[in-house]
C-alpha cells in the first residue's frame, strides 16, 4: 500500500472554468499554465483544454518547451519574455509568443537572425511597478519593433495589481493610464487576469489571461451563479488514533494542549507535502465529509485533527484537506496565505486525473 495522499484533478471542472472565463471576458482568453499549471499538472491541463483554449501562458521558456515536446499545439505566450538573447532562437524554433518588458530587449530583437516574424506582447507598467515599459516609452518601442521587420504582430498588455479589490480605485486608474498610453495606436490589448475577468467587466480588452480561476481559486470579491469549480481535491486518511487526557500537549512545541479528554487522529500529510506549516489549530478539514478541525502543529509528514465530534472516525477514515465542500481559500485564509500558494506547493501526493 502506498501513502494515502492524493491530489485528484477534475479536468471537466477545468474545462468548465475556462468556458466561464471566456464567456465572462467576451474576447479571447489565454489559459495560464505557469508553475506546472498552478500545481495541477501543466501538460495534463493543456491536453484537457486542447481545441478549447485560445492559447496558453507560461512564465518562462522551459515551461513552454515542456508543453511543446508533449505535443501541445496552439499559441504559448512567455509571460516573462526571454532572459538571454540566445533564447530568441528557441522562441522561433518552438513557435512561441513572447512578452517584452524593456527597451534593451528591442536591441536583442534588432540584432537577432530570425527567419519568421515574432508575435510580441509589449508589457506596459501602468502602476504594478514590476515588469514593463514606462508608458512614455511605448510609442518608441512600438515604432522600433515595426521598423525592425522582425515582428509581425504586437499586443499591448498590462497587469492590474489590485483587481481582486472591487472597492479600490487603483484598477480604474491603471486602465486609464493604459488607454492614454495607447491613444490611437491600432494594437490588440490584454489587461485582465482572473481578478479582472471576474470583477471588472467594463475593462476587458481583446485578450484575457485566466490563471487561478481556471483551478477554482479565488480571484475577486464577486459572487457568480456559476462560480469557478474546484479542480483539485487534496485528500488523505487517518493513520493512527490517540486517546489523550485533558492537559496533554500535542505535537512539536506543545503549543496546543487538550482542554478535555480528546480523541486525536493522525493524518498522513504535512508541510513537506505542501500543507502550510503555519496553519493554526482550528483550521478546517473534512473528516469523512464532515467539518472538523486541525489541532497541534503541522509536522513535515503528518498533522493531527480533533475526533471528539467524529465518534465513527478511525484508522482509514478519509480526510479532505481542501477541495469540494472545503475551498482552498478558506484553508489559506486560516494560514495567512492565498490559495495560489497552496496549489503550487502540493507534492509527494499521487496525482489522479479524471474527466
Amino acid at each position: 500500500m502506498s501513502r494515502p495522499l492524493t491530489a485528484t484533478i477534475d479536468l471537466s471542472a477545468l474545462r468548465h472554468n475556462y468556458a466561464l472565463a471566456r464567456r465572462l471576458h467576451g474576447g479571447k482568453v489565454l489559459a495560464i499554465l505557469k508553475a506546472n499549471g498552478y500545481g495541477h499538472g501543466a501538460v495534463r491541463c493543456a491536453e484537457a483544454l486542447a481545441g478549447i483554449a485560445d492559447g496558453f501562458g507560461v512564465a518562462a521558456i522551459e515551461e513552454a518547451i515542456q508543453l511543446r515536446e508533449a505535443g501541445v499545439q496552439g499559441p504559448i505566450l512567455l509571460l516573462e519574455g526571454w532572459f538571454e538573447p540566445a533564447e530568441l532562437a528557441l522562441i522561433e524554433r518552438y513557435e512561441l509568443w513572447t512578452a517584452l518588458h524593456s527597451l534593451e530587449q528591442i536591441d536583442d530583437i534588432e540584432a537577432a537572425e530570425l527567419t519568421r516574424p515574432l508575435t510580441v506582447w509589449v508589457k506596459i507598467d501602468s502602476g504594478m511597478h514590476r515588469l514593463g515599459l514606462a508608458p512614455a516609452d511605448f510609442r518608441q518601442a512600438h515604432a522600433r519593433l515595426l521598423a525592425s521587420g522582425k515582428v509581425g504582430r504586437i499586443v499591448a498588455m498590462t497587469h492590474f495589481s489590485r483587481a481582486d479589490e472591487l472597492d479600490c480605485a487603483t484598477t480604474p486608474q491603471q486602465h486609464a493610464c493604459f488607454v492614454e498610453t495607447l491613444a490611437d495606436l491600432p494594437v490588440e490589448t490584454s489587461l485582465c487576469n482572473s481578478g479582472g475577468i471576474l470583477g471588472w467587466p467594463a475593462l476587458h480588452g481583446d485578450w484575457g489571461r485566466a490563471g487561478v480561476m481556471l483551478y477554482g481559486g479565488t480571484a475577486a470579491d464577486r459572487l457568480l451563479p456559476d462560480w469557478p469549480r474546484p479542480v483539485m481535491n487534496f485528500d488523505s486518511r487517518i493513520i493512527a488514533v490517540r486517546e489523550l487526557a485533558a492537559g496533554e500537549p500535542i505535537g512539536y512545541g506543545g503549543g496546543f494542549v487538550t482542554e478535555r479528554p480528546t480523541r486525536v487522529g493522525v493524518v498522513a500529510c504535512g508541510y513537506a507535502d505542501g500543507y502550510p506549516r503555519v496553519a493554526p489549530a482550528g483550521t478546517p478539514v473534512l473528516i469523512d465529509g464532515q467539518r472538523g478541525r486541525l489541532i497541534g502543529r503541522v509536522s513535515m509528514d503528518m498533522l493531527t485533527v480533533d475526533l471528539n465530534d467524529h465518534p465513527a472516525a478511525g484508522v482509514g477514515t478519509p480526510v479532505r484537506l481542501w477541495g469540494e465542500d472545503l475551498p482552498a481559500c478558506e484553508v489559506a485564509a486560516a494560514a495567512g496565505t492565498i490559495d495560489y500558494e497552496l496549489f503550487c506547493n502540493v507534492k509527494r501526493a499521487a496525482f489522479v486525473y479524471h474527466d
